[in-house]
């Protein structure tokens, strides 16, 4: 969603509403600028030269602001994973003009051909990015992963790294990436599927105008290397957040699993779509099968993320440990500092930790303070999503009012019963009297209002 193309820009206008209306940040103040520029110029002096390791980047091609890079070397039977993090926390003084206005964005916005940036361009996609023109600061984790998939935090040290290329999702070749990339992610795979995660990534949305002037919502799943890509960072999120629970600190990211409500709304869903759920399988696995590739499977899938309960963050607790249902683990955010917050000082606790010496205070006073801020921030980026797909949906259907449409009834509330459209990823609302979840229902649009992200349907059968 957060990718959502407008590259003609027949909907500027109103993307631009949808930043005023949920306050999306705007430009840095002069000062903030101005300690960026400063900050851009420090030379590391206690980072280890690490510059002759063959790291390299992976993301979309069009990304200039790169938190990671990484290499990888064999260790007998195991994989040793240098996963190499900007180190964000070079340049960002706690309490500093750059540390506050960071805590009051709380991450970097997208929007549709835009973003509001955590922290100045001049840092964020120049001197801390880690672009393959020149040496930069990092944090490295040696994570080992071993041939059952398990995965252990080695040591983390700062150090300079070289960068030698720039991989994009959209072009990179087999022979491109380090030898054991192919097999980390399959062994990380296998052992996500022991145990019972349903980590399902669902495709990203794209608004594209058709030749006879009408908007249409396509759904572009990821590519097998953006997929291997994100189990790099998995490996080492798993393994700081072990480190972290042992040593009795940290800040973790937590998520319950679906309630009873949301798989039945679900299972409305997948009627909708034809597909086929047996009773008795759990949503997780019944995930697993589905091809994003597919339109109706890829939409199911949107659904499902849509529908979930939402993951949050949480501080060490005694004696409570924190779990993420979609992981099936205790887990943790670190691998993207230029762009959330929690991240950097998630960081400098692995740093800490793994180096035998305290925490920083800076870090450890955060902890407790960092959810609410990140709540806060994850709501806003959650509202600018939903407006961005609210408008998708109005804008594809603007001009067919009065078609009819088959739907089924996914849910029930005093607003009306929740709809999902047969034939497209459409997820609306209507007067329905007498029906049930999981009812088939045919409905007829009486408005589609871009202006106002607005879909009205009425029943007439």
């Amino acid at each position: 969603m957060k990718t959502l193309r407008d590259p003609d820009k027949f909907l500027a206008e109103k993307l631009d509403a949808i930043r005023e209306q949920y306050k999306v940040p705007g430009p840095f103040a002069p000062e903030v600028e101005q300690a960026a520029q400063e900050a851009a110029q420090r030379e590391p002096t206690a980072h280890s030269d690490r510059t002759a390791m063959p790291f390299v980047t992976l993301d979309p091609g069009s990304s200039t602001d790169l938190d990671q890079a990484f290499a990888i070397e064999p260790a007998g039977s195991d994989w040793l994973l240098r996963y190499a993090i900007a180190d964000v926390g070079f340049f960002v003084d706690p309490g500093g003009a750059l540390d506050l206005e960071a805590w009051k964005r709380g991450t970097t916005c997208y929007l549709p051909g835009a973003k509001a940036s955590l922290y100045p361009r001049v840092l964020s996609e120049k001197a801390a990015s880690l672009l393959p023109d020149g040496d930069r600061p990092a944090t490295v984790f040696a994570v080992r992963i071993d041939p059952e998939g398990g995965t252990r935090l080695e040591g983390v040290e700062k150090a300079l790294i070289r960068s030698r290329a720039k991989l994009a999702y959209e072009s990179v070749r087999g022979d491109e990436l380090p030898t054991g990339f192919a097999e980390i992610a399959e062994r990380v795979k296998a052992a996500e599927e022991r145990r019972g995660a349903a980590r399902v990534d669902p495709p990203e949305q794209e608004v594209t105008h058709d030749a006879a002037g009408h908007f249409t919502l396509q759904l572009r799943p990821q590519t097998l290397a953006e997929q291997r890509n994100a189990t790099l960072s998995l490996a080492t999120n798993l393994a700081v957040a072990e480190a972290l629970w042992q040593a009795k600190t940290g800040l973790f990211r937590v998520m319950p699993g679906p309630s009873e409500r949301a798989i039945g709304r679900l299972r409305g869903t997948a009627r909708a779509f034809a597909l086929d759920w047996p009773e008795h399988m759990p949503l997780g696995d019944f995930e697993k099968r589905l091809d994003p590739s597919n339109p109706r499977e890829a939409a199911f899938l949107m659904a499902a993320r849509r529908g979930g309960n939402g993951a949050s963050y949480v501080p060490y607790m005694p004696g409570e440990k924190p779990w993420h249902a979609a992981m099936a683990a205790t887990y943790c955010h670190m691998t993207a500092p230029l762009r959330r917050l929690a991240d950097r000082h998630v960081i400098a606790a692995a740093m800490a930790v793994a180096n035998g010496q305290p925490v920083p205070d800076f870090a450890a006073d955060a902890f407790p303070q960092l959810p609410e801020v990140m709540a806060r921030a994850e709501a806003r980026d959650n509202q600018v999503d939903r407006a961005v797909v609210d408008l998708a949906e109005a804008a594809m259907l603007s001009g067919r009012e009065g078609e009819r449409f088959s739907a089924v009834v996914t849910d029930l509330g005093e607003a009306g019963a929740r709809i999902q459209l047969c034939e497209l990823p459409v997820v609306s609302r209507v007067k329905a009297h007498g029906v049930l979840p999981g009812d088939d229902i045919t409905v007829r649009l009486a408005r589609a209002d871009p202006a106002r992200r607005e879909i009205v349907f009425e029943r007439i059968a």
